[in-house]
């Protein structure tokens, strides 16, 4: 028998170490983790739905329905500002989305039978809570990924749906992992150090929340602590990973003109992650829309500039009525 020498033994265990390691080796424990109970909002809300707690807040008034979808990343914080004065035209709800904020986090395959996650699967969840409250008007609020939301539950369930009021939307592209390493993702040695890797997002958040401003000097103490509070939600490492193996492209572009509702598009016209001029296009590609850019403003009109958003907002509720 020939044996094996000294460097091919090497090359053995690292190849071994290298397929079995990852699935053998403790990966670090969640730090900072808090009890629910103590992260919640003093209005917090929770929705079974699918046996997933859906976290949400609510401000119930006669009228229409606005229901608001924040981006990646963020949460029901997102609309603090803007959530009293929307009130004045109807019920106001906005509500976590599967992967952040106090949702939540479930599994696939674990506790559910289906994913939370998926793009495709948002709409159902948005629909439970306009169907719970029975709204005979339902004006969908999105921005960034939420604006994505928002437009596809229009394209699904178009009787449901009576206008469209979109930020920065992220129609041309995706979040997510990119398409070529997708398949990857789901080898049981990436799997399991997925969630792991996902962690940076602890140090880089506030990166991203800068690059989110025209002028990241207003940002708070406030903001930042309430950004960061989903960090504190047990397995939100597992569910950021799931909610990015399996988001992408969502080939939305091509069904634009289907929608046959009023819409509004709102953008910053500073925003460093979704270009005014998307926003422009989307105007150009959607019949009928409305554009409105906002001067020195980032990717979050409704936080950086919640004065000029609710103007613009006000405008196309009038147009609505006349």
């Amino acid at each position: 028998m020939k044996k094996i020498n000294s460097l091919g033994l090497f090359f053995i265990l690292i190849l071994l170490f290298l397929l079995i390691g990852p699935l053998i080796v403790p990966l670090p424990p969640l730090e900072g983790i808090k009890p629910i109970e103590d992260l919640v909002y003093p209005d917090s809300q929770f929705m079974d739905i699918n046996g997933m707690d859906v976290h949400y807040q609510e401000i119930q008034n006669e009228g229409t329905l606005f229901v608001l979808l924040h981006g990646f990343g963020s949460s029901t914080y997102s609309w603090q500002k803007v959530m009293e004065p929307l009130s004045a035209y109807g019920s106001v709800l906005t509500y976590d989305r599967p992967g952040f904020g106090l949702t939540e986090r479930l599994i696939p395959k674990k506790e559910v039978d289906y994913n939370p996650y998926r793009l495709d699967y948002q709409p159902e969840i948005l629909i439970e809570f306009i169907n719970s409250r029975q709204a005979d008007k339902v004006i969908l609020v999105g921005n960034s990924a939420g604006g994505t939301v928002a437009i596809q539950t229009a394209l699904n369930f178009p009787e449901k749906i009576q206008g469209l009021i979109l930020i920065s939307p992220a129609v041309y592209g995706g979040g997510g992992a990119p398409k070529l390493i997708k398949p990857l993702l789901n080898i049981p040695q990436i799997n399991r150090l997925g969630p792991y890797f996902v962690r940076t997002i602890r140090e880089r958040g506030l990166e991203i929340l800068k690059l989110a401003w025209s002028d990241p000097a207003k940002i708070t103490d406030i903001d930042i602590e309430n950004y960061q509070r989903p960090l504190s939600v047990d397995c939100w490492d597992e569910g950021l990973w799931e909610f990015t193996k399996v988001n992408g492209e969502n080939n939305l572009d091509g069904r634009l003109n289907e929608l046959n509702i009023p819409v509004l598009i709102i953008s910053g016209s500073e925003d460093k992650i979704i270009p005014a001029d998307q926003s422009i296009q989307l105007a150009s590609d959607i019949p009928g829309s409305k554009l409105v850019l906002i001067p020195n403003c980032g990717h979050v009109p409704q936080e950086e500039c919640p004065d000029a958003f609710l103007v613009a907002v006000r405008s196309f509720l009038e147009d609505l009525e006349n």
